[in-house]
C-alpha cells in the first residue's frame, strides 16, 4: 500500500497515501479501537461538522483572516461533504478521549486535504493549507464539537418526527376502522367497563402525538450554541464579534435558527440540552414500549388468551411448535425501548461527569443519542408498516368477552341502585351467567335498552 508520512509534535506516522485524513486521525485510530462504530455511521454528524466549518470559514473571510483562494477551496470541500462525499474518510471511533478533539481534527484534516487537491497540491502538503491554521481558524474543538452535536440533532429532527407521525397515522387508521367494535376495558389486568376497540387505538395515537410537540420545544434550545467561544468560552484566538457572525452564517447554511449563547463560558461546559433531549426520547420510547405490551396482550393466545386482535404474521414463531406465530415486531420495539432507556442513563451520567469549564464526555453522549435516534426511527417505521397497519379485530371474541364480564353491572347502578346491581353481580358470578341474561329474565330492561346503555357508556363528553 502506498503511504505518505506526516508528523506532529509526537513524531512521524505513516498514513495511506489515498487517505484524506491525517496524522491526528491516524493516532486516534490507534488509541480508540472501542466500539468499531466510526462517526461515518451517522452521516448527520459529519454534515453538521462541515456546516460549522463552512460557517466559521465565512466569518473568517468577513474578518479578513484568510485569503480568498484558500477560502474558496475549503468552502468547496465543505460543500462536497455536506452533499455526502468523502464520508468514508471520517473514521474515528464514536467513543474517544479528548472531548471530541479527534472528531474535530478528522474533519479538519479531510477538509484540508480535499482543499489541497482542489488547489492542485498533494495531500499532506500542509505548508500550502493547514488543518489547524486554516480549517480550524478562530475555533476550538470545545466550541465546534458541541455546536456540530446540536446541529446534528436538529438535522435528525425531521426524519424522527416523520417516523413518529407515520406511526401515529397507522394507529389513527386502525382507530377509525375499529370505532364500532365494542369490547371490555381493563384495569390492573382485570375486567373494567365497556369501550370500543377504536377508542383503545385512538389512545395509542394520541399519547404518541403528545411527543411531537415535546421534540419541537427542544429546537430553540438546540439553536443556542457556544460557537465563537473557542477553548473555554472567552473567545481566545477569535476576533471580537466572531460568534455573532459565525452563528449568522451557520443559520443561513443549516436553515435552522442559530444564535450565540448568552454566556459562552456557561455554554462551553453545560450539557443540559442533551439530557433534556435524551429524556424526551426516553419518554417516547417508554410510551412506545407500553403500547407494544398492550398489543401483545390484546393479541395473546390466540385461542387461549385475550385474542381480541390479530397481529399480522411475519415469520414462523417456533423451531418446535408448528403453526406458532409470535409478536416479534412489538417484541423488537420493546427491546429498542430498553436500549434507549439505557442510553439515556449513560447520557445522564456523562452530563454529570463534566468538570470545571468543559465536559470531556460529549463523545459518549453523541454515540448514545444518535444510536437512540437511529434505532427509534427504524423501529417506529417497522412497527407501523409491518404490524399496526395489518392488525385485524376478532369482533366475535370482543363481543363474547364483553358479554361475559361481571363488571357490566356497574352500568346498572344509576338506574337500578347498588343493592339490586350487587345481587345481579353475585348471581351472575355464582351461576356463571351473563348480566344480560339476568336483566332480561327479571324484566328489568329490554335487550335494546341494555345495548343502548353499553353504547352510551362508551361515548365521551
Amino acid at each position: 500500500m502506498a503511504i505518505r508520512t506526516e508528523k506532529d509534535f509526537l513524531g512521524s506516522l505513516d498514513i495511506p497515501k489515498d487517505a484524506y485524513y491525517g496524522v491526528h486521525t491516524a493516532r486516534a485510530l490507534e488509541n480508540f479501537t472501542i466500539t468499531g462504530v466510526q462517526i461515518n455511521h451517522f452521516p448527520r454528524i459529519i454534515i453538521a461538522l462541515a456546516m460549522v466549518k463552512k460557517a466559521t470559514l465565512a466569518a473568517n473571510v468577513e474578518f479578513g483572516l484568510i485569503s480568498k483562494e484558500i477560502a474558496g477551496a475549503i468552502d468547496q470541500a465543505c460543500d462536497e461533504i455536506i452533499d455526502g462525499k468523502l464520508h468514508e474518510h471520517f473514521v474515528v471511533d464514536l467513543i474517544q478521549g479528548g472531548a471530541g478533539t479527534s472528531t474535530n481534527m478528522n474533519a479538519n484534516e479531510v477538509i484540508a486535504n480535499r482543499a489541497l487537491e482542489i488547489l492542485g497540491h498533494e495531500k499532506g502538503s500542509y505548508k500550502n493549507l493547514h488543518p489547524n491554521d486554516h480549517v480550524n481558524l478562530s475555533q476550538s474543538t470545545n466550541d465546534v464539537y458541541p455546536t456540530a452535536f446540536r446541529v446534528g440533532l436538529l438535522l435528525s429532527h425531521a426524519d424522527l418526527l416523520a417516523a413518529l407521525e407515520q406511526l401515529i397515522g397507522h394507529f389513527k387508521d386502525r382507530a377509525e376502522l375499529f370505532k364500532s367494535i365494542y369490547k371490555i376495558g381493563r384495569t390492573q389486568l382485570q375486567d373494567a367497563v365497556p369501550m370500543t376497540l377504536g377508542q383503545e387505538f385512538q389512545a395509542f395515537a394520541d399519547t404518541l402525538s403528545e411527543e411531537k410537540q415535546r421534540f419541537r420545544d427542544l429546537e430553540g434550545l438546540l439553536g443556542e450554541v457556544g460557537l465563537g467561544g473557542t477553548a473555554i468560552g472567552t473567545g481566545v484566538n477569535a476576533p471580537k464579534g466572531f460568534a455573532a457572525v459565525a452563528c449568522k452564517h451557520l443559520a443561513e447554511i443549516s436553515g435552522f435558527s442559530v444564535t450565540p449563547a448568552a454566556n459562552p463560558i456557561e455554554a462551553t461546559s453545560d450539557t443540559g440540552i442533551y439530557l433534556t433531549w435524551s429524556g424526551v426520547l426516553r419518554r417516547t420510547a417508554t410510551k412506545l414500549s407500553k403500547i407494544c405490551n398492550d398489543l401483545r396482550l390484546l393479541s395473546c393466545g390466540p385461542r387461549a388468551g385475550i385474542g381480541e386482535i390479530n397481529l399480522p404474521p411475519v415469520q414462523a414463531g417456533s423451531s418446535i411448535m408448528p403453526g406458532k406465530v409470535n409478536p416479534v415486531i412489538p417484541e423488537m420495539v420493546n427491546q429498542v425501548a430498553f436500549q434507549v432507556m439505557g442510553n439515556d442513563l449513560t447520557v445522564m451520567m456523562a452530563c454529570e461527569g463534566g468538570q470545571l469549564q468543559l465536559n470531556a464526555f460529549e463523545p459518549v453522549m453523541v454515540a448514545n443519542l444518535f444510536q437512540s435516534i437511529d434505532i427509534m426511527k427504524r423501529a417506529m417505521r417497522i412497527l407501523g408498516d409491518r404490524c399496526v397497519s395489518g392488525i385485524t379485530p376478532n369482533i366475535e371474541h370482543c363481543q363474547k368477552n364483553l358479554e361475559k364480564s361481571i363488571t357490566l353491572v356497574t352500568l346498572l347502578n344509576p338506574q337500578l341502585g347498588y343493592e339490586i346491581s350487587s345481587e345481579i353481580a353475585v348471581e351472575a358470578l355464582t351461576a356463571k351467567r351473563t348480566i344480560r341474561e339476568l336483566i332480561l329474565e327479571r324484566n328489568l330492561m329490554s335487550s335494546e335498552d341494555y345495548d343502548a346503555l353499553i353504547k352510551e357508556s362508551t361515548e365521551l363528553d
